[in-house]
């Protein structure tokens, strides 16, 4: 998400009379066959390759696939914050086993994503939930009911992620059952990183950061249990998922040693 491109709605948005939206607007743009989500900024919030819509095009995004390398099977997975879809997408498409959640507030991010950036539509296994991610990680039906939870949670401004307290991490390790995970993207130079390291080490039972990459993003793995890091199974189980799915599974294993 650190990166900056001009939205192709700027200029005409500046020209109009000012006013506050209960949201910011959502805009688009495109440059060398990706489609680029905004909320009215350069901020990018999500991207697609319009040849390759189901691929996580962004290298955080994929990173914040890494929960593979532990959980092979999931059942349940919750999307906080819908972006591009990019991640929902992927996760019903590569887990037709699972149910895929998605909880986004902003009602305009949900219509453009079914429109320009061929999120399917909803059936048995997908759901999209117009609703605050702190409304839903602390819904009593939600406890224990994901293996995985995937939380991309900015604004417009790109300040930070806009939920990190303890209590939200505590409350979003709830929702997991035994052996879950959470992925987790942050940006690595900016002063909240700290504040939600902090935060997540207090919740989870063991928290591990990827390297940056180099739009500066930091994917944070949340496990609600310390796991065993076995630096030979973790090996085989990459091979099996770059085989799968052609993600990048052997550089999280090494930035993973590398951090741990």
């Amino acid at each position: 998400m650190l990166i900056k491109r001009k939205s192709i709605e700027q200029a005409e948005s500046s020209r109009r009379p000012a006013r506050k939206p209960k949201f910011a607007p959502v805009t688009l743009s495109e440059q060398d066959g990706v489609r680029y989500l905004h909320f009215g900024t350069e901020w990018v919030q999500g991207a697609m390759r319009i040849r390759k819509p189901d691929w996580p095009e962004l290298e955080y995004a994929q990173q914040m696939m890494a929960w593979m390398l532990f959980i092979d099977a999931p059942r349940a997975i919750a999307q906080l914050g819908l972006g591009t879809a990019t991640l929902t997408k992927y996760c019903y498409r590569t887990f037709p086993e699972a149910v895929v959640t998605a909880v986004e507030l902003n009602p305009s991010v949900i219509a453009i994503c079914a429109s320009m950036f061929k999120m399917p539509p909803e059936d048995e296994r997908l759901r999209v939930l117009e609703m605050d991610a702190l409304d839903f990680v602390n819904d009593p039906a939600n406890e224990g009911a994901f293996d995985v939870l995937q939380c991309d949670l900015y604004d417009a401004t790109a300040r930070g992620p806009v939920l990190d307290t303890p209590e939200f991490y505590q409350a979003c390790n709830a929702c997991l059952r035994d052996g879950g995970m959470m992925t987790v993207n942050l940006f690595g130079d900016h002063p909240s990183f700290a504040r939600n390291i902090k935060a997540m080490k207090f919740a989870f039972g063991h928290v591990i950061c990827l390297p940056e990459v180099h739009d500066g993003n930091v994917v944070a793995l949340c496990f609600k249990q310390r796991p065993v890091i076995d630096p030979e199974a973790l090996a085989a189980r990459a091979v099996q998922i770059v085989a799968a799915t052609k993600l990048p599974a052997k550089s999280w294993v090494k930035g993973m040693l590398s951090a741990k």
